[in-house]
């Protein structure tokens, strides 16, 4: 009997869902959407488990998002997986972080070619651990064909290390001729960012009731819709990536101009 209502409540629950992705998918979906996935640590210390136990639960909600976002439309889901200033956390932490690309990839990436999803990441390789990078770069080529969903890692990203890095390419080339000062506008600075090849996100989500950018995309988000919630990374699911798209889509987005 409790078999058959628990069946009964899973399929009203699935048809709900679907239900809500066909009508978002009616209106403009936002091309690229960025979220910073925060709150791993707090969801496994309210659990009285490791920290480690929050960012594992934290790559099963990678995937969901990803399958959703792509089910969706959505171009480009760029996820903040690990800042330049990460490295400040526990050891044992951050090794742990680094050994995630492996699992997720090692266990998902059948599935993401399947869905003709791309695996893109930015930030600085070069401090990346070798098996960090092996696994990330192995998934990178064997989706390399795939134009569905670009999933974009921010991995060992700093906005201000990249927009610094940027001026200084900017300058060089300038010096070199490469480019003349009258060049230079919004769009050409936009090309030697990390950034360069996907549009500035339309949307940002950032999980965990924190209401701050933390050195990401500064530059990119400049006219981008923001979206707080304080649910914990781990917790966030299918129906609150629905609901941030929902209120973008209910948002006028002006751009500094009026309508």
């Amino acid at each position: 009997m409790f078999n058959k209502i628990r069946l009964w409540k899973n399929q009203n629950n699935s048809s709900t869902l679907r239900d809500k992705i066909e009508a978002i998918k009616k209106l403009p979906v936002p091309e690229h959407v960025a979220i910073i996935m925060d709150g791993n640590g707090r969801w496994a210390k309210k659990r009285a488990l490791p920290r480690i136990a929050g960012h594992h639960e934290g790559m099963k909600v990678v995937r969901k998002t990803t399958m959703l976002a792509n089910d969706l439309g959505v171009k480009t889901l760029t996820l903040y997986a690990f800042s330049t200033e990460n490295w400040k956390r526990p050891k044992n932490e951050v090794e742990y972080i680094m050994k995630l690309p492996e699992e997720f990839l090692g266990t998902f990436l059948p599935e993401l070619v399947e869905n003709n999803v791309q695996v893109k990441m930015m930030g600085y390789k070069n401090q990346l651990p070798v098996h960090t990078l092996h696994a990330i770069e192995k998934a990178m080529e064997e989706t390399k064909h795939n134009n569905g969903l670009v999933l974009n890692f921010a991995l060992n990203y700093g906005s201000r290390a990249e927009i610094i890095d940027a001026v200084k390419q900017v300058l060089n080339d300038s010096k070199s001729g490469i480019l003349k000062e009258n060049e230079l506008d919004e769009q050409v600075f936009s090309s030697y960012l990390m950034t360069s090849e996907f549009a500035d996100p339309d949307l940002l989500i950032r999980t965990s009731g924190e209401i701050r950018l933390s050195n990401f995309m500064l530059w990119q988000l400049a006219y981008s819709e923001f979206w707080f919630t304080d649910v914990l990374w781990p917790d966030f699911s299918e129906e609150h990536l629905l609901e941030a798209i929902e209120v973008f889509q209910k948002r006028q987005r002006r751009f500094g101009g009026i309508l």
